[in-house]
């Protein structure tokens, strides 16, 4: 079968990368699906973050290619071109406008880099309105439209930042560790956020909680010391001895 069997959004090949004599990312191979979403989970150091800055051009790889799409390949592109091409990050802490509304944080992003004054002081077109009035839905905040973005909670905030990507409507869209530092009920509405966008976009989530892996999760990838240890469903990877090992320090056989 060859490998174009479907069409790949993201292909990393032979991809290493050392910092100061450390291997953070070493002989990577990861394929994805257009369309998919998937979720890395890995411990602390094994490349995780390291993996988006090579394939959003924050950083590049000593070895291997990167290729998106059909074959654009992203080693060759800065950071600024590579979000043109629709890949979009949210990092960990959200970074929105908070003296401005929720509203205006959705219209600055969509119009990109035009600058804060002159997006505000112009008047938005009845599309642009409903095109925002539609992210805000989508995340859960059409409510709080009006309102400073800085008396959102922080569950919220992070919602934004997410409604501030889709509006760029990205293709794929690289998420790290939203549910940190949330309550469970609003880890399990950004699960159902992220799930409602499967399809729409091709969506990397990198995270921690496995609790809420298991809600949002079909195809699990697990990096450790910056490879791939295995792939799978929640299960399967759960399951994985080589897995038990590495997160737990340990076979089977609990610790005195």
């Amino acid at each position: 079968m060859s490998a174009h069997h479907k069409e790949f959004i993201l292909m990393l090949e032979g991809v290493s990368k050392t910092f100061a004599g450390f291997k953070a990312i070493s002989e990577l191979n990861f394929y994805m699906d257009a369309g998919e979403l998937r979720v890395i989970i890995g411990p602390n150091g094994a490349g995780k973050s390291t993996m988006l800055d090579l394939i959003t051009g924050r950083t590049r790889p000593d070895k291997g290619k990167i290729e998106y799409g059909r074959d654009t390949d992203l080693t060759r592109l800065n950071e600024y071109q590579i979000n043109r091409l629709g890949i979009g990050r949210k990092f960990q802490t959200p970074s929105v406008y908070i003296y401005h509304t929720v509203f205006e944080n959705v219209l600055l992003s969509l119009k990109g880099s035009r600058g804060v004054f002159s997006t505000l002081f112009h008047r938005t077109t009845d599309e642009e309105r409903s095109r925002i009035e539609e992210v805000l839905k989508t995340v859960g905040l059409a409510g709080r439209a009006s309102g400073k973005a800085g008396a959102l909670s922080h569950g919220q905030k992070q919602w934004l930042e997410i409604g501030m990507l889709i509006a760029q409507d990205p293709k794929l869209l690289l998420v790290d560790e939203p549910a940190a530092g949330m309550s469970d009920e609003e880890t399990h509405k950004t699960g159902e956020l992220l799930l409602s966008l499967e399809g729409k976009h091709s969506i990397v989530v990198i995270e921690h909680d496995m609790t809420f892996v298991r809600q949002i999760a079909r195809k699990v990838t697990v990096l450790h010391q910056g490879s791939i240890l295995c792939e799978g469903t929640v299960d399967q990877v759960q399951n994985n001895e080589r897995v038990i090992e590495v997160y737990l320090g340990r076979k089977k056989k609990p610790e005195h």
